[in-house]
C-alpha cells in the first residue's frame, strides 16, 4: 500500500536549507512544518507552512541588508 502526504518542496542553498531547518528544530513538535529533508538542497514541507517560512526569510533578510550610511 502506498502512503501519500501533500506537501511543497523547497528547493534553495545549503546556507538557507540551514535556516529553515534550524527555524523548524526551534519548534515545539506539534509546530514542526518538515516532512522529510530530502537532500542538502531540497526540503519536502508541509504546505500550509509556506507564508510562515517566507515571512522568516523576509525578516531575516531584511535585518541582514546592508544599507549605505547617509
Amino acid at each position: 500500500m502506498v502512503n501519500a502526504t501533500k506537501g511543497l518542496c523547497i528547493t534553495c542553498d545549503i546556507p538557507m536549507a540551514q535556516f529553515i531547518i534550524n527555524m523548524n528544530n526551534s519548534l515545539p513538535a506539534s509546530q514542526k512544518f518538515i516532512i522529510h529533508v530530502l537532500d542538502s538542497t531540497h526540503l519536502f514541507v508541509q504546505p500550509n507552512a509556506a507564508e510562515m517560512i517566507r515571512g522568516a526569510i523576509a525578516e531575516f533578510r531584511d535585518r541582514n541588508s546592508y544599507e549605505k550610511p547617509a
